[in-house]
Formats: C-alpha cells, sequence, structure tokens
C-alpha cells in the first residue's frame, strides 16, 4: 500500500491538513516539515517508505493546506504549534511513532519527545536544530529582528521574497545534482508565502523562533537521560543550519549516526534516495 492519502481533521476549530501513507498496523513515523515550506517536502519520501511504515506528515497551521487564520486571531507560536500537533496525534490515534524534524519542525518535535519520552521511538533530524553550534551567520538578522521587530522587519522580510525562497532550495546544492531541485518547490512555497496575511504570521514566528533557544537545555537533557536511536542526514553545506548543529548531537548522543551529505538545506530534494535507504536501515535495526 505505497499510495498516499491527503486527510484534513479539525483540531481546537481549525482544519489541519495531513498527508499518510502505509499501514497503520506497522511503526508510526510522523514527518515535520520547516520553513518556508509543507508536508510536500516529504511527497516523494512517503511512497519510498510507506511498504514498512505508517507515515503521517501534517502542514503546521499558516502553512500549506491548513488553516490560516490572521496573526490576530492565533496565537502563532512554536509552542502552540506542538499543541496542534500532539492533538493531530491524539486525534488519529497514534500513540507510539518516530519523528522526521527538518527546520521548523524541530522545534516541535523535540519539545513532543523531551516531554513524552515514552511515546518517541527513534528521531531523524535532517537540519533540525538543538545545539547553540548550529546557528549560522544566516541568523544574525533574525535574531536582532526578534530583540527589535521594528527596526529589522525591512530587512527580514526579504527572507519572504522568491529569491530567498529559491535560494533555500539551491544553495548549496553540487553543480552536478542542481537539475534533481524541481522549480516547482520554491514556485508552491511562494504562492503559499503571498497569501494575504501570511507574510504577517511567518513575520510573527520568525520573532517567535529565538524562544525555541531557551529549550535547547531540556532537549539535551532529554537526548543524554533517555538515549533515543537518532539517525542525522543532515545537507553539509546547508548555511541556515550548519554542520556543526549536527557534530553536536554526538556530545549528547554517542551512538547517533551521523551522515552528512553533498547538500543544502533542503537535503531530499537532492538525496532523498539515499536519505529513504538511510531511514529504511535505521528504524529496521531500532525498531524491529
Amino acid at each position: 500500500m505505497t499510495e498516499v492519502r491527503h486527510n484534513t481533521v479539525e483540531i481546537q476549530g481549525l482544519p489541519v491538513f495531513y498527508r499518510e501513507a502505509g499501514d497503520p498496523s506497522k511503526p508510526t513515523l510522523v514527518l515535520l516539515h520547516g520553513f518556508p515550506t509543507s508536508s510536500a517536502m516529504f511527497r516523494n519520501l512517503l511512497p519510498e517508505l510507506a511498504a514498512d511504515y505508517h507515515l503521517i506528515a501534517p502542514d503546521h497551521i499558516g502553512f500549506g493546506q491548513s488553516a490560516m487564520p490572521s496573526v490576530l486571531a492565533f496565537d502563532y507560536s512554536f509552542e502552540k504549534l506542538t499543541e496542534i500537533t500532539l492533538e493531530l496525534l491524539d486525534t488519529v490515534g497514534v500513540e507510539q511513532f518516530a519523528l522526521y524534524i527538518q527546520d521548523y519542525g524541530a522545534p516541535i518535535g523535540l519539545r513532543i519527545a523531551s516531554r513524552n519520552p515514552d511515546r518517541v521511538t527513534a528521531i531523524i533530524t535532517q537540519s533540525g536544530n538543538a545545539y547553540l553550534e548550529g546557528f549560522t551567520p544566516f541568523w544574525e538578522v533574525l535574531f536582532a529582528h526578534a530583540n527589535d521587530r521594528a527596526a529589522h522587519e525591512p530587512a527580514v522580510r526579504k527572507l519572504l521574497d522568491l529569491d530567498a525562497t529559491k535560494w533555500q532550495y539551491t544553495h548549496g546544492v553540487p553543480a552536478d545534482r542542481l537539475a534533481l531541485v524541481s522549480p516547482d518547490t520554491w514556485t508552491l512555497d511562494q504562492h503559499y508565502l503571498d497569501r494575504p496575511g501570511n507574510k504577517e504570521i511567518q513575520l510573527q514566528l520568525f520573532a517567535d523562533y529565538k524562544l525555541n533557544l531557551d529549550g535547547y537545555p531540556d532537549f539535551q537533557k532529554y537526548f543524554a537521560e533517555h538515549r533515543p536511536p537518532v539517525l542525522i542526514t543532515w545537507g553539509e553545506h546547508d548555511e541556515i543550519f550548519g554542520p556543526d548543529g549536527a557534530r553536536a548531537f554526538l556530545r549528547d548522543l554517542p551512538d547517533a549516526e551521523l551522515h552528512l551529505l553533498d547538500a543544502g538545506h533542503f537535503a531530499l530534494e537532492t538525496h532523498g534516495t539515499e536519505i529513504a535507504a538511510l531511514i529504511r536501515d535505521f528504524l529496521g535495526r531500532k525498531l524491529g
């Protein structure tokens, strides 16, 4: 059963969209996307893994096909997005699950894991940061914006333009793999970003992101104390979350499996087959 199903369920009165594949009786892998994309980033990975696993990939509120209430009508914070994600998993009846975290998916998934360690069977991180070492100069303007939104908003708004969206997909990609990156990726993401009111949502989440750093000690304590199985598949040329952030996991998780790929921020676009093979091998050994 490799077909991908497209579902919507109401959580706290809001439609939450998710992609689902595989047999629900098999081990579940929950895939949490980053900025500025949606569950569409997993469109090729889901059928690759569906024969062996049950997969759920939601769109966060404000992204993709999920609800997009205004910033005045919804608390756009990573804490709230975590709450919605947990309620989604409870609603669809998923008790235990592995997590695939990327970019924004990391502070959401790691809140879930550190607070519910018995529910999380394994973690796959692809540019899903949990250490200060992962931050690159890319973040300087974002952290400045978090401290003074009015002064830095013009600079940060440029990160919501098409050139910046395309850069996220193409930067750091080796020349011989660039043709593998579909223009549909940044075109779709930009379509969602350009919806009326969405840029205000993204600015709010940009400002809130810095608060995730307050959770890093809890995440790292969870790693050290619970030692979850962790697979790190990270683009070595990612200039948003650098490879030092990948290596840092080994400090608390010496048994974590580290694979730095010849890729950028969206490594699935160019190394999807390799990542799928790594996941099948890893989960096959760790989940039995």
